[in-house]
């Protein structure tokens, strides 16, 4: 527990200042290590034993925000139009480009390996796909809310604070009020009970981002109906992609991700949620308001 808090007393005030003070390239360095990392860790938790594999996963995995800070320094992401945003598209994405040759390399090595004692298994390679591609360009998405026109600061945030809400509210309510297991083959600990708390964590997080920055830009992010639907969506979102990386840890036997974050286990540990809550909130708020 102490490793825990320690964790939270030097990494939160590091979240802050990285996102919310610092130029957007740190916040794109911040993103594209941890697309990096996670990808790692991804990878060697399932065993993927081939190191070209590995490493051509990780790359792309770093590539992808890369991309997506690319795109934004060559014209905004959003910009600014008539009081509200107006997308400007993603013509100058070379992400389609990447994937493809990423999807190359990939069969490239399974066909150079096919035969030998390097044989890649073909769960091997759609897994790397998924941590080079899949999983970077979901957590992309915090960087993504991060380059929004003036208001990514404190867009960045939304996400981390209903995931982050979302985990603190059900881990206390499971623990006093937990009776009903809520996935036993995949999360024992994890109740009913605790998941309801979680939603009535996210709906705070949200609602706490929404008062934050109405009160300190002037700005309303949405109206509060829309407000509760992304906290409730986004709390449900945020347990499903706990559970769902949780599925591949007991699958292959794997108790932490990683050792980065001691008391948290590595990035997948503690960004398991926020991977799934990021592309939530930047396709709901696109909906919303960034128009």
């Amino acid at each position: 527990m102490f490793q825990r808090v320690m964790v939270a007393v030097v990494g939160i005030p590091f979240l802050l200042v990285v996102l919310l003070l610092l130029p957007e390239w740190a916040p794109a360095i911040l993103v594209t290590a941890m697309c990096a990392m996670g990808a790692h860790e991804l990878l060697h938790a399932v065993g993927v034993k081939n190191k070209a594999l590995r490493w051509t996963g990780v790359l792309a995995a770093a590539l992808v925000p890369v991309d997506i800070y690319a795109e934004a320094i060559s014209g905004s992401i959003y910009e600014m139009a008539d009081g509200g945003f107006l997308a400007s598209g993603m013509g100058g994405s070379l992400l389609p480009l990447l994937a493809l040759a990423f999807v190359f390399v990939l069969f490239a090595l399974a066909i150079g390996n096919y035969g030998k004692s390097t044989a890649i298994p073909f769960g091997h390679l759609t897994m790397t796909l998924f941590a080079g591609l899949v999983f970077p360009s979901m957590l992309g998405c915090l960087l993504r809310l991060r380059l929004v026109y003036e208001l990514g600061p404190a867009l960045v945030f939304v996400p981390l604070c209903i995931s982050f809400g979302s985990d603190t509210f059900a881990l206390f309510a499971g623990m006093l009020f937990g009776k009903h297991k809520l996935a036993p083959h995949v999360s024992p600990k994890k109740t009913v009970e605790g998941g309801i708390g979680g939603i009535v964590g996210g709906v705070f997080g949200m609602a706490l981002m929404w008062a934050i920055i109405h009160w300190t830009i002037g700005y309303d992010l949405c109206t509060w109906w829309e407000a509760v639907i992304l906290g409730v969506v986004g709390s449900i979102i945020s347990q499903m992609g706990d559970l769902s990386f949780s599925v591949i840890k007991r699958e292959f036997g794997v108790k932490d991700y990683g050792k980065l974050l001691p008391g948290h286990g590595g990035i997948l540990d503690r960004f398991d949620s926020v991977t799934f809550v990021s592309p939530c909130v930047w396709l709901l708020l696109t909906m919303w308001i960034l128009r």
